[in-house]
This record gives C-alpha cells, sequence and structure tokens, in this order.
C-alpha cells in the first residue's frame, strides 16, 4: 500500500475512534433513555468503521483524548445537540477524502455514505428539551437588542451623562424582561395541550433571562466609562457579538443559514438604534435638555 494512503487511513482511524469514545462517554452520561440509544447506534457505527480502517492498515491507533474532553463538555455545556452537530460539521472534508481513496478501499464510499446519511439521520432523532425553548432564548435576546441599543442611542444623545444613561438602560431593561416573561408566559399558556407545547413557566423564565443577560451586556460600557461616544461604540460591538454567537448556535444546532439570520438580526437591531438615535438628536433640541 502507498505510504501516503496509509498515513491518510491512520488519520480516518484517529478520527472514528475518538468519535466512538466522544459518543460513548455521552451516552453513558445523558439521563434520557431515548437519547442514550441513539448515541450508542452512532457509536457502534464508530467503531466499526474503525475496524473496516484497521483491516488495511493492520495498525492499532489512540484516540486523541483532548478533542474527547472539548466535544464532551460542549455538548454538556451548550447542549447535546449543538454539541453533535459542531462535531460532525468539522468532519465535513472527511466524506471527500473517503471518497477520494475508493479506489484503493473500496468500502472508503460506503463508509462516506454512512457518515453523510445515517449518522446524521441518528442525530436528527436526538430529542433535547432545551432546543424546545431556543424560541423564547430568540425572543428574549431580539426584543432586548433591538429596544435597547434603540433606547441608549437615543439617551446618548439626549441625556449626555453615561451614568445616567445607564440607570435608565438598566431600570427599561428589568421592566421589560418581566414583561417580555410576562408575555411569553401567557402566549406559551395559550398553546397547552397542543403538540410539542412547551412549559409556560421553563419559557418565560429563558425568555426573561436571555432579556436580562442581553441588557447588562449592552449597558456594561456606559458603566465604565465616561466617554459617550466609546461606550456607544463598545455596545455596538457587544451587540453584535451577542447576535454572532447565538445566530451561530441557531445556525449549528438548528441547521439553518447563518449569514441570512445574522444580517436580519444586525439589520433589525441598527435599524432601529439609527433611528433612535437620530429621535434622541430632535428630542434633545426641541426640549432643550443640556447636559
Amino acid at each position: 500500500m502507498d505510504e501516503d494512503i496509509r498515513k491518510r487511513i491512520l488519520g480516518f482511524q484517529k478520527n472514528e475512534i475518538t468519535e466512538y469514545h466522544i459518543y460513548t462517554r455521552l451516552a453513558l452520561s445523558v439521563k434520557d433513555s431515548h437519547n442514550s440509544e441513539v448515541l450508542k447506534r452512532i457509536a457502534d457505527d464508530e467503531l466499526r468503521h474503525y475496524g473496516i480502517w484497521k483491516k488495511h492498515s493492520q495498525e492499532d491507533v489512540a484516540p486523541d483524548e483532548a478533542k474527547i474532553w472539548v466535544y464532551f463538555l460542549i455538548s454538556r455545556i451548550l447542549g447535546l445537540t449543538f454539541g453533535v452537530k459542531l462535531m460532525e460539521r468539522g468532519e465535513g472534508g472527511a466524506q471527500i477524502a473517503y471518497k477520494a481513496i475508493s479506489k484503493d478501499v473500496p468500502e472508503a464510499t460506503d463508509i462516506a455514505r454512512e457518515e453523510d446519511g445515517h449518522e446524521k439521520e441518528l442525530i436528527g432523532l436526538i430529542n433535547e428539551e432545551r432546543l424546545k425553548y431556543v424560541g423564547s432564548v430568540v425572543l428574549g435576546l431580539n426584543d432586548a437588542l433591538v429596544e435597547l441599543t434603540g433606547a441608549l442611542a437615543g439617551l446618548t444623545l439626549a441625556l449626555q451623562n453615561s451614568r445616567l444613561i445607564a440607570a435608565a438602560g438598566l431600570v427599561m431593561g428589568i421592566a421589560a424582561s418581566f414583561s417580555m416573561a410576562a408575555s411569553e408566559y401567557l402566549s406559551t399558556k395559550s398553546e397547552a395541550g397542543t403538540e410539542g407545547a412547551k412549559n409556560p413557566l421553563k419559557a418565560s423564565i429563558y425568555t426573561g433571562i436571555a432579556y436580562i443577560f442581553t441588557v447588562m451586556f449592552l449597558i456594561f460600557p456606559f458603566l465604565i466609562s465616561d466617554n459617550l461616544y466609546l461606550s456607544l461604540t463598545i455596545m455596538f460591538a457587544n451587540a453584535l457579538v451577542v447576535i454572532a454567537a447565538f445566530t451561530f448556535y441557531v445556525s449549528v444546532a438548528k441547521d439553518v443559514c447563518f449569514k441570512k439570520r445574522f444580517l436580519e438580526m444586525a439589520g433589525i437591531g441598527f435599524g432601529v438604534a439609527l433611528l433612535s438615535f437620530g429621535m434622541g438628536y430632535i428630542i434633545r433640541h426641541v426640549l432643550g435638555v443640556n447636559a
């Protein structure tokens, strides 16, 4: 066998045995018996693939312990579906590499097909409660980003005092978070009895927490700097970080387009902020508010 092909096979082996250990550890750590069974089935596939590659390399390969712990922790902290899909997304190029050596290893085509189809199908069977509440988190984040970026931009022009801006933003944000949580509770409760309905209390908590954390992140620059326009710039940067981080999470966990969703959220949030900034300027001069 060509040495280059043998090295590539050993690399495939390492990847398969590493993923086998990741799925096995996750299967043992989750409480849901259905999810545990799905993860075990994927782990069995990975081990079987490892065995096929080993027949050609005639050599055992140790797993990547660092990768095992990284993806195990990501899955436990950010959710099983997110961790698993993030890992599989990172292995997208492996299927192309498998097909590239199919002339020398005929089984590579079957492995590539299974990786692309069967395992994705199994991952789709994972039933994770937290994904049911992504919509509630999106509601809290979106509303906080749109309202607070706009309000803080307007207040910056109107009040010209960083402490007053932070205090006003915090009061508005906390009040709005309670309001949004209550609205989500009532909205979710009206759906009770329908298939896949969310728990109203949990939905309201997810919405409220997402809102208040976003509020704190946005007003933080005004608490640490007296330079209004520097604080406003950092606030906008923080808003972009929140939008990018959560959009990436949703794009991986729910298989949606990152770019489209990111541009939509950023466009709405910053569009409202720009309008509010203009309104703040007008109000300041019409009412004669001076710092």
